[in-house]
């Protein structure tokens, strides 16, 4: 759909790779771990080394958007998050923001590195340090990118309206990243979102992930008897709450691995045959797979194949179950309390309000007398979902297809991320645009990113942003 020529993209970028490279390098010697308080100069130094780059490239507007003041009482202390913003100039262009985060993961050498982490090391096409993946690579593509657009249409500025909001605390859970989005909605408006903290299926096999699960979890108490008691005394007499938790965690699932919690499924939006067709279509090894897991066989609901169940299917888990004696040997007592902790994976139509009334609705519910609870939530990331036949998508889809020069596929992500509440927050739908791949390691040992696949990322991007404004032209990017 873009006219944006292929050829002067290459170009443009096979002549600054190597500067962009060694920019990256810089970038990834800062150790900006924001798990450690001892970093927090480096996390704040990272902020400041991306926005003077974001300045060189061309942003007109580059900003350090300091998050301590969002930290709630007792909390995590707030990083700086990075936005910037390139208007288009063009009346009717569509605005897009891009997100990704800049903060990493712990790593030190006694880890098992192969060199150091903080110091990047080219390898056989490869750039190994932490966050050469997860995710600078990943946010920086899109600097060069939007040079290569530039060069290659003749323009003094993106097709689009471009923001960016590069995060300083994802690594952490993102725990000011709500408040920070509400309160900077006017500035964040956009049409669009563009997450690049993601990844395909593999180097041979692109893909697009078009949405993420949403994540509630929580701790249960449950509290019997004021003290351990005599089990030849008082036992089969009185309430057991170890016992009480073991009939939690037999009651909720059903024969056939569905979650058994009344409700649980109301809205749930179902997968469509295409979808569960795309989705099989996916060089999918499932031995390989149960090795990956450190597992011996598959499990769960009924009706759906491994990849349904944990991109497009909730689920309920069984974190932890713990009361009474755990010493060597015995001791004959019923236990004063016990614990469970539980998380829900939902997916798009379900709502984690909802849910975590049911949940609490639920447990009240199967309690004897005798036995009193608390329990207690820690959060809530709500799902998010971009259907495959959404304008914006699409855009994504053309664009990677044009730089890998093959078909793209479709994947879900299992886990939970922040995309959800840009989404709630503004609106808009929520496109995923990565390049990683499983081997790159995240959050493991000698994380690493392909530079051929990196460099196919600044590609995309160098393609999305005309395709992007030619797409809105023709219709609603409202999410549906």
């Amino acid at each position: 759909m873009s006219t944006t020529p292929d050829s002067a993209v290459r170009t443009y970028i096979e002549a600054h790779k190597t500067a962009f490279l060694d920019d990256l390098a810089d970038w990834l010697r800062i150790p900006s771990v924001s798990a450690d308080p001892d970093r927090s100069a480096d996390v704040r130094r990272s902020a400041e080394w991306l926005a003077a780059a974001l300045t060189r490239t061309g942003f007109p507007v580059t900003e350090i958007w300091d998050t301590r003041p969002l930290a709630l009482p007792g909390g995590p202390p707030g990083a700086p998050a990075v936005y910037a913003e390139w208007p288009s100039g063009d009346p009717d262009a569509p605005t897009v923001l891009v997100y990704g985060h800049h903060d990493v993961q712990p790593a030190a050498r006694a880890d098992g590195w192969d060199t150091d982490p903080f110091e990047p090391v080219v390898r056989d096409g490869r750039l190994y340090a932490r966050g050469a993946a997860d995710d600078k690579g990943q946010v920086f593509f899109h600097a060069l990118g939007v040079r290569a657009h530039l060069a290659a249409t003749g323009r003094t500025a993106p097709a689009v309206n471009l923001k960016l909001l590069i995060e300083g605390e994802e690594e952490s859970g993102s725990p000011n990243f709500p408040a920070l989005i509400k309160a900077r909605a006017d500035r964040l408006a956009c049409d669009a979102v563009i997450v690049s903290d993601t990844g395909m299926w593999s180097e041979d096999t692109p893909t697009v992930c078009t949405g993420m699960r949403g994540l509630a979890d929580c701790q249960i108490d449950l509290y019997g008897p004021d003290q351990d008691i005599h089990s030849g005394s008082f036992g089969g007499a009185v309430p057991n709450p170890a016992a009480e938790a073991a009939r939690l965690v037999a009651a909720l699932h059903d024969a056939d691995h569905r979650v058994a919690i009344p409700g649980f499924y109301d809205g749930v939006v179902e997968l469509t045959d295409q979808e569960r067709e795309l989705f099989a279509e996916l060089p999918f090894d499932e031995a390989r797979w149960l090795r990956t897991a450190k597992s011996y066989a598959t499990s769960g609901e009924v009706g759906h194949t491994t990849l349904e169940r944990i991109w497009a299917r909730p689920t309920a888990e069984v974190n932890g179950i713990g009361g009474g004696y755990q010493g060597p040997g015995g001791k004959t007592i019923v236990p004063a309390s016990a614990q469970l902790k539980l998380s829900f994976r939902l997916v798009a139509g379900q709502d984690t309000d909802r849910i975590q009334r049911l949940v609490t609705e639920w447990v009240a519910d199967r309690l004897p007398a005798g036995i009193r609870h608390e329990i207690t939530f820690w959060g809530a990331t709500r799902p998010c979902l971009t259907p495959l036949d959404h304008p914006a998508l699409q855009s994504v889809v053309r664009a990677m297809g044009r730089a890998f020069g093959t078909g793209i596929r479709f994947t879900r992500e299992g886990g939970s991320g922040p995309a959800a509440d840009l989404q709630d927050v503004l609106d808009v739908p929520v496109l995923f645009l990565g390049i990683s791949v499983p081997s790159d390691g995240w959050h493991s040992v000698n994380e690493k990113v392909e530079l051929d696949l990196l460099l196919k990322g600044v590609e995309t991007s160098a393609y999305l942003w005309s395709d992007l404004a030619e797409t809105r032209t023709t219709g609603s990017w409202k999410q549906t």
